[in-house]
Order: structure tokens, then C-alpha cells, then sequence
């Protein structure tokens, strides 16, 4: 009997060394193959990760849960640089940006992080545009620093609390911080690698993924317990967050854009336009047809021109 404990300890003790192992080499692999690409600036959640480009009005890019800044250098950055200073940061946590925990997890944190981040870098009264969980990281900054945020262009934005979490990242629910860092050590990246491919089909849907999103979208970097981590504690922390969120909306004092793509399938259109509808309804709604959630990659022609729409908002005498 004893023999047989021991034996079971030992194979369980040998199966998380080998799962500790593989999530280490996945990592390293890789954090290889997609480095820093940016400069690193110190705030009250850590260093951020950042790209700066291009000059002119400044717009400050926050992506989405279990992303990172090449969300947007994917396509936009580049596109947006001719005529404006464009800065995307990974958020806390995220991307190549600092670890974090629960506490710095918090919207008002993480908005606390970003603001301090492009102080730093002397930007002042930027536009934010925020993708699907930036943008309720943008909406935050809003309420939050009314006089130092331009405007709003929200992209697919996570604007209320919805009942059940999308398919995709359901793997993330996870509310036991001790469970949630054991999982990220050992057992997440393993799943990741084996159902990413199903995951980000529905993140994309009904649009395909591309080819290169791996290194030049930054897929690769999903398979790192330190994004796993970042991704699972966002989540827990939106729980508490949103509900508390939500009905200051009405406060919002600056010029505001959502877009969506009309087949979104991580985030219902209708929901998250309608909560901000309600108590802002002058705001300005472009839905794009036959589109996804994954707008900054998939259709960056229409995200440029959405965006350029809220720069004359937020500066009209300059446009």
C-alpha cells in the first residue's frame, strides 16, 4: 500500500516537473523568436512596454485581455504614424510590460500605470483608443483624468459586465489567485499551445486568422505563464470593476466613438453600444459589416478612417 502512494506521489511529482519544464521552453522559445521591441518606462505598476512612432497629435493605444502592443503595430501603427505621435503600451502585466498582481490588476490601476506612462513621455491630452478590454481601461482614464484625455475611439470595447465568458477564454476564469499562478506555471500553457488554434478562430470569427499573426500579431507570446497569469487576473478583477464602472458613464465629458464589427463573437454589439448609448447619446457608432472583434488587424483601412473621425472630434480646431 505504501509502495503504491509512493509511486502515485512520484508520478504526480514527475508529470508537474515535465509540465513546469515544457512551460518554461515554450516561453523561452518564444520570448526568442518576438523580443522587446520597444523602449521601457518605470510607473506605480511596473515598467510598461511601449512603441512611440511618428509625430504630430498624440494617440495613446491600450489593447485587449490576453493581448499585447503588436495588436496594434500589427497594422495601425504604421498607418496612423504619417500624421500623428502613436504610442502603444502593454498594459500591466501584458506583453513585455512588468508582472503584476491582483491589486495593480484593478482598472483604476492600470489607467493610474498608463497615465504616469505618457506623462513620462510628455504627451499631453491624448485621444485613447482602446481595443475590446482596453477600452474599458480607456473609459476609466476618462473618468478618471477627464482634463488630460482628449477623447475616446473605442474599438470592440468592453463597456458592461456580460453573464458568461466567451468560449475562448474560459480557460482564464479563474478566481483563486493561488490557483490562478499554479495554473500558469504548470497545466496553462500546455492547453494553450493545444487548443490556441480553436481559441483564436473564435476570437477572429467569422474572419480567419492570419497567417502571420503568430509573430507579427504577437500570438506567440500567449504561450508564456506571465501572460496567462496577466490575463486571468484582468478577468477576475473586470468582475469587481465593471458593475461599479458602468453608471458613471454619464460623466464622460469628452468627445466619444465606438466601433464594432457587426459579426463580433466575443462581445455583443447591441449590449455594449446600448450601455453607452443610454447615458451618452450623442455618442458616434460605426458598425462594420461583415467584420469581427480583432478590427485593428482584420480591417485597419476602416479603423484608420473610425479614428481620424474622433481626432476632429477631440481637436476640431485643428481639423
Amino acid at each position: 500500500m505504501i509502495w503504491f502512494m509512493f509511486l502515485g506521489v512520484l508520478c504526480v511529482a514527475t508529470c508537474l516537473w515535465g509540465l513546469r519544464r515544457m512551460t518554461r521552453d515554450l516561453a523561452r522559445e518564444a520570448e526568442a523568436r518576438l523580443p522587446p521591441r520597444g523602449g521601457f518606462i518605470d510607473t506605480s505598476s511596473g515598467c510598461l512596454h511601449y512603441v512611440d512612432v511618428g509625430q504630430g497629435p498624440p494617440l495613446i493605444m491600450i489593447h485587449g485581455l490576453g493581448g499585447q502592443l503588436q495588436h496594434f503595430t500589427y497594422a495601425l501603427t504604421e498607418a496612423l504614424s504619417h500624421d500623428f505621435r502613436v504610442i502603444a503600451i502593454d498594459r500591466p502585466g501584458s506583453g513585455y510590460s512588468a508582472p503584476t498582481d491582483d491589486r495593480h490588476a484593478h482598472l483604476a490601476c492600470q489607467a493610474q500605470a498608463l497615465h504616469k506612462a505618457w506623462q513620462a513621455l510628455g504627451v499631453e491630452r491624448p485621444l485613447v483608443v482602446g481595443h475590446s478590454m482596453g477600452g474599458a481601461v480607456a473609459l476609466t482614464l476618462a473618468l478618471e483624468y477627464p482634463k488630460e484625455v482628449a477623447g475616446l475611439a473605442l474599438l470592440a470595447p468592453l463597456v458592461a459586465q456580460v453573464s458568461d465568458v466567451p468560449p475562448a477564454m474560459r480557460l482564464l476564469a479563474i478566481r483563486s489567485p493561488r490557483w490562478r499562478r499554479w495554473m500558469a506555471e504548470t497545466l496553462a500553457i500546455p492547453l494553450t499551445r493545444v487548443t490556441s488554434r480553436q481559441a483564436l478562430a473564435q476570437v477572429f470569427a467569422p474572419e480567419a486568422v492570419p497567417a502571420d499573426y503568430a509573430t507579427r500579431g504577437g500570438g506567440l507570446l500567449a504561450l508564456r505563464p506571465q501572460a496567462f497569469h496577466a490575463a486571468s487576473t484582468d478577468l477576475a478583477m473586470l468582475e469587481h470593476d465593471l458593475p461599479r464602472q458602468v453608471p458613471r458613464y454619464a460623466a464622460l465629458g469628452v468627445p466619444l466613438g465606438v466601433m464594432f464589427g457587426a459579426h463580433d463573437r466575443i462581445l455583443e454589439p447591441a449590449l455594449h453600444i446600448e450601455t453607452l448609448q443610454r447615458q451618452r447619446p450623442e455618442m458616434f457608432v460605426h458598425v462594420e459589416p461583415e467584420a469581427g472583434h480583432m478590427l485593428p488587424i482584420m480591417r485597419p483601412e476602416a479603423t484608420v478612417v473610425f479614428i481620424r473621425r474622433m481626432v476632429a472630434r477631440a481637436w476640431p480646431s485643428s481639423y
